[in-house]
């Protein structure tokens, strides 16, 4: 029986995965690290509420056999970039730095396509520069997807991300495009799951269409 802790679990993918962990036999808990408080109706939710400011005074909250990273937020919702990066880049690999410190086994993180700690997009160049931060840390296993657009839906309204899930399904059409699909959150949830409940060491990537494989 495992013990699964999952950052970011009120987002789009979050919740899913959620939702899949509980009902997975293996998993005896799950550890949900948030903001505020949540209530779930499942007695194997364990809700941990955290001030992600004094993440490092929480490590006894990072203790289970893997970790789950969705967290993100956009440059609307944060305000700023640099106020962004703090969430995506350094609330995720303090967060990282804790599991391992902890011996954690297994890291899978949900970054984005394209991620390059060399890519001329600062979004890019973060996600990719947290790639290779948390790909340094001790952990026996390492799970690193990389999603296209995610569609679902989220809390707040996204009007770029709304057109898009509209519009690129046919664009995706064609076949050289259709490796660049968008992916539900749900989708990314089920490959999440599959990859943690797979025996391995080392590290791996799933990029865009490998992500859609049953896996």
């Amino acid at each position: 029986m495992k013990i699964a802790i999952v950052l970011g679990a009120t987002g789009l993918v979050g919740k899913k995965l959620v939702e899949r962990l509980v009902k997975e036999p293996s998993i005896e808990k799950v550890v949900t690290i948030t903001r505020r408080h949540v209530e779930y109706a499942s007695p194997k939710i364990v809700n941990e509420v955290i001030n992600f400011e004094n993440i490092e005074e929480y490590i006894n909250v990072f203790r289970g056999d893997m970790i789950f990273s969705c967290l993100g937020s956009t440059v609307k919702q944060a305000g700023t970039f640099q106020k962004q990066r703090k969430v995506d880049f350094e609330y995720q690999y303090k967060a990282a730095k804790l599991a391992s410190e902890n011996k954690v086994s297994h890291y899978i993180l949900v970054s984005s396509s394209a991620a390059n700690e060399k890519s001329k997009s600062p979004y890019l160049k973060m996600k990719g520069e947290l790639e290779t931060e948390v790909s340094a840390l001790p952990f026996k296993q390492i799970t690193i997807l990389q999603p296209s657009l995610l569609k679902g839906e989220r809390e707040s309204f996204r009007l770029g991300e709304t057109i898009a899930n509209w519009l690129l399904p046919i664009i995706c059409k064609l076949p050289f495009l259709k490796r660049y699909r968008p992916i539900s959150g749900e989708d990314v949830a089920k490959k999440m799951v599959s990859v943690s409940l797979s025996l391995g060491k080392g590290k791996e990537i799933y990029r865009l269409d490998e992500l859609f494989s049953k896996r």
